[in-house]
């Protein structure tokens, strides 16, 4: 079989693989918009006469150990965890992006600090990291935000600063340079284009990475405090009682899943 055929029976996959995972980001966008407008509740509302209580109607999900509807705190959690990751990966993709285009462009000094400054977090364990920032602003979503957004900007830096060298220089970029074009047009016109599908790609996969790390820094007790609905929380909170209440576990395991198969699957059918 030829490359061309290899390739050609692969393609039909790419759709449906974005499809799927647009759709499932799609559903737990509006299961966390719009499910507690249709059934109204308060995430914190407690009553420990319904505690591990099944799925009713003010209630879909149930109840979690505290009494407390399972549906409206996973719908909070999805509505928090997202936020946080999506801001951090808007300004460590901004940060990334400026820098990345500056050592590209600069050379020199301002290319080999950048570099070494990259190469220096870049050895160090991003939830390290994050835990350190953690440690200064505890239990808030600032906290996050600035933890994230210092782990993630590396690889929009690396990216950026990679693709942006090579394109400066191709013959294009030197003609519109002999004709007198600006940096502005230059970016405009020959970097951004080039550069626009990888930094898609990446902040789907920061958006995933930003999301897990969060979830996982909440499973152990680090990160949100008890009792904002974040879905690691959540799933630590309700571990002891899987056999009592089953579905209150699995609602934001299901929905983790679910939200991050839906931007690793985004993210991947760009890759071509």
């Amino acid at each position: 079989m030829s490359v061309v055929e290899i390739h050609g029976a692969r393609r039909p996959s790419l759709p449906l693989a974005r499809m799927t995972g647009a759709t499932l980001v799609v559903l737990v966008v509006l299961f966390a918009l719009a499910g507690p407008l249709l059934v109204p509740g308060d995430p914190f509302a407690q009553s420990l006469m319904k505690a591990l209580a099944g799925p009713e109607a003010a209630a879909p999900l149930g109840y979690d150990h505290l009494g407390r509807s399972v549906f409206h705190r996973l719908a909070h959690a999805l509505r928090l965890s997202p936020l946080i990751a999506l801001a951090a990966v808007a300004t460590a993709g901004a940060a990334g992006l400026l820098l990345g285009t500056l050592a590209a462009a600069q050379g020199g000094w301002a290319d080999r600090i950048l570099t070494m400054l990259a190469d220096a977090l870049l050895a160090l364990p991003g939830l390290l990291l994050v835990l350190i920032v953690l440690a200064i602003l505890p239990g808030t979503a600032l906290g996050f935000w600035a933890g994230l957004s210092l782990v993630l900007w590396v690889e929009f830096f690396r990216l950026t600063r990679a693709a942006t060298r090579e394109t400066l220089a191709s013959p294009a970029v030197q003609a519109s340079r002999l004709l007198g074009f600006g940096p502005a047009y230059l970016f405009r016109t020959h970097v951004w284009p080039e550069i626009a599908p990888m930094m898609l790609t990446a902040a789907a996969f920061g958006t995933a990475t930003a999301i897990m790390a969060i979830a996982a820094l909440g499973f152990v007790h680090v990160g949100m405090r008890a009792p904002t609905p974040e879905l690691g929380l959540m799933m630590v909170e309700l571990l002891p009682y899987w056999r009592e209440a089953p579905l209150a576990l699995l609602s934001p395991v299901l929905a983790t899943f679910a939200l991050l198969l839906g931007l690793t699957l985004l993210a991947g059918s760009r890759e071509t």
